[in-house]
């Protein structure tokens, strides 16, 4: 089956083979077995002397990783009820990445079924763990895994998100410039036990003819008309709609207004230079430093320039006396590309600046949010798009020093629930131009507080799948777990 990833953007010891329980002496509501099949010395074998680290008290890289599976597993085990134990093969290899980003992981049911015993739904695909759920049988061969799962090897290595490896306690408290494991192990396990469609959203296309549990309750928001119900035209323009794609199951509805914040986050433009810049944009927020409030941050907008053409620049090196001139106790529209945000943000803020405005490097929509994470960072950051960052510039062409006469406002307006549409349905991830391995088969990235199953790690996350943190759970829960 298809595999959905999660993403790191800077700017995812037993014998291989062996089955290792992963719920300790007891299982509150479903038992998960690993199955590591990594070959012996790398992976999840991988015998590199390491020191205990944040409650996980293995003694080898290996023993570490399995750990950290063990206990992510423990969570989905004590939150999950099946007869039935879940059993996922998994491994870690080299994945894709870059410098600058990376594939975490990957993974997805290894098969589906339809029509088996007890299935709410006639014809419709379920996931293979929730299939021998409902059904209270195994739909395949006893101890098949259910669910195929991959994390990448490399990560932190150069050329694979350089220097950020993975954080492997099980504590939450990751430092700055590493990625937590254990999310990145929940976020994973979530797509095998169910959190995906099986439907081809670049196409439209049904699974050999036949909807998934998903395309119930998968919805445009503006029309009413669900998946199921749509032609494959329809499906295929339903996922890049953007923020048409919402999800209708009444449990993620319910629980919704009590995880997610109130208010949309908006930048507004004014000021005797603003010119055709006036007027209202969307932002995407930053999973560091604080959040965008109801009560405005405001202050003039000042590009960092570090190009002869006068263009905004990187910020990916501390600010010289011009920009620090320029962004103390002002605005800072910085250039997307090269380095974390984290970096180009701590720059401008050791600068002075009150805020940060991220300008895409690239077309697209909605605004992307920030990712990242750093304590020291007390100033709000937000992203906007390439389009809109180059309205913003053109305004700030006739700036002196020190002024630009171009004022930004950065506040949380109206009631509308960040993440949701106005109707109070939670937006599922809908980008055009659609990305494979992350459109569909994720909430969307506008969801604040941040949510597990989004496209790309955020630095704020905790280990719940569960209200009042996370949404992951009531959406499994609508589906049948």
């Amino acid at each position: 089956m298809n595999k959905n990833h999660l993403k790191a953007v800077a700017l995812g010891v037993a014998l291989a083979g062996g089955l290792i329980g992963a719920a300790g002496n007891a299982y509150a509501g479903a038992q998960i077995v690993i199955n590591n099949i990594n070959a012996p010395g790398v992976g999840f074998n991988d015998p590199t002397p390491a020191a205990p680290v944040g409650g996980n008290p293995g003694t080898t890289l290996g023993e570490q990783r399995l750990y950290a599976f063990t206990y992510a597993a423990d969570q989905w085990g004590a939150t999950l009820t099946s007869t039935i134990p879940i059993v996922i093969s998994a491994q870690m290899t080299p994945l894709s990445c870059t410098s600058t980003s990376a594939v975490l992981g990957s993974a997805g049911a290894t098969k589906v079924f339809r029509n088996f015993p007890n299935a709410p739904k006639a014809d419709t695909w379920y996931s293979y763990a929730l299939a021998n759920k409902l059904s209270g049988t195994y739909q395949g061969t006893l101890n098949d895994p259910q669910i195929s799962a991959n994390f990448n090897s490399n990560l932190g290595q150069t050329g694979c998100l350089d220097g950020q490896f993975f954080y492997l306690g099980v504590d939450g408290q990751f430092p700055t410039g590493s990625i937590d494991f254990v999310t990145v192990l929940l976020h994973e396990m979530g797509h095998g036990i169910g959190f995906q469609t099986y439907t081809d959203g670049s196409t439209g296309r049904f699974n050999a003819g036949f909807p998934s549990i998903w395309d119930w309750y998968l919805m445009n928001g503006s029309t009413g008309k669900l998946w199921k119900d749509m032609t494959n035209a329809q499906r295929k323009a339903s996922a890049i709609s953007v923020d048409k794609l919402v999800w209708s199951g009444p449990l993620v509805t319910a629980a919704l207004p009590g995880v997610l914040t109130q208010g949309q986050p908006k930048l507004t433009v004014a000021g005797p230079n603003a010119g055709s810049a006036a007027g209202r944009y969307d932002v995407g927020t930053a999973s560091f430093g604080p959040p965008i409030a109801r009560s405005p941050l405001s202050g003039q907008i000042m590009p960092v320039v570090d190009q002869p053409d006068g263009v905004t620049g990187l910020a990916c090196n501390p600010l010289d006396a011009v920009n620090s001139l320029a962004v103390r106790g002002n605005i800072a529209l910085i250039d997307r590309g090269t380095c974390a945000f984290t970096i180009k943000v701590k720059n401008a803020q050791n600068a002075g600046a009150i805020g940060v405005i991220i300008a895409d490097n690239a077309p697209g929509s909605p605004p992307a949010g920030l990712g990242g994470s750093d304590p020291t960072i007390t100033i709000a950051a937000v992203r906007v798009t390439q389009t809109d960052g180059q309205t913003i510039k053109a305004a700030l062409a006739s700036r002196t020093a020190r002024k630009s006469g171009v004022i930004g406002s950065l506040a949380l307006l109206g009631t509308q629930y960040q993440g949701a549409d106005r109707a109070g349905h939670m937006l599922m991830f809908a980008p055009n131009p659609y990305q494979s391995g992350s459109s569909v088969s994720h909430y969307d990235v506008t969801a604040f507080r941040n949510q597990l199953m989004e496209p790309a790690i955020n630095g704020d996350l905790t280990h719940s799948v569960t209200p009042p943190e996370d949404l992951t759970f009531p959406l499994l829960q609508d589906i049948g777990w």
